[in-house]
């Protein structure tokens, strides 16, 4: 069965901070925009890249004009699976009822993996054999 992996934000936001070129989540990051691998966004999930990326003292760090971060949304959305999740009283409840979007998006197919650094989600009893940290992504087979 294919893989279709969902990127956390703290991921993304991660790749774009580092100074390491061959940390896990720069590799992610690179990948996701060569369309090196399928991975799935959600307008939801787009928003929140968006919204946190554009955060003044992230902006500092990561200094990419509004353009430029625009550009690397819209490269990202090029290469993406768009999906919209369906709404269904079986999704789990998320462990943060803020990512309760990536726990609906993650529940919306049985292809579909979590890349994240958050704790929270990895800890989930749930849905944690689907859920992985950006090493496990870099090393699974």
């Amino acid at each position: 069965m294919s893989r279709f992996f969902i990127i956390d934000t703290n991921v993304v936001v991660a790749g774009l901070l580092t100074s390491h070129a061959d940390s896990p989540v720069a590799r992610i990051l690179d990948g996701m925009l060569a369309a090196a691998f399928p991975f799935v966004l959600s307008e939801a999930l787009l928003s929140e890249y968006r919204a946190v990326l554009a955060r003044p003292h992230l902006v500092k760090m990561h200094r990419l004009s509004a353009d430029e971060l625009d550009t690397i949304l819209l490269e990202l959305a090029r290469h993406a699976i768009v999906l919209t999740p369906a709404n269904s009283d079986a999704t789990p409840q998320a462990p943060d009822p803020g990512d309760q979007f990536l726990w609906d998006l993650l529940s919306s197919r049985d292809d579909l993996y979590l890349v994240t650094g958050d704790k929270l989600l990895l800890q989930d009893h749930v849905l944690q054999d689907r859920v992985l940290t950006p090493h496990m992504f870099v090393d699974r087979p």
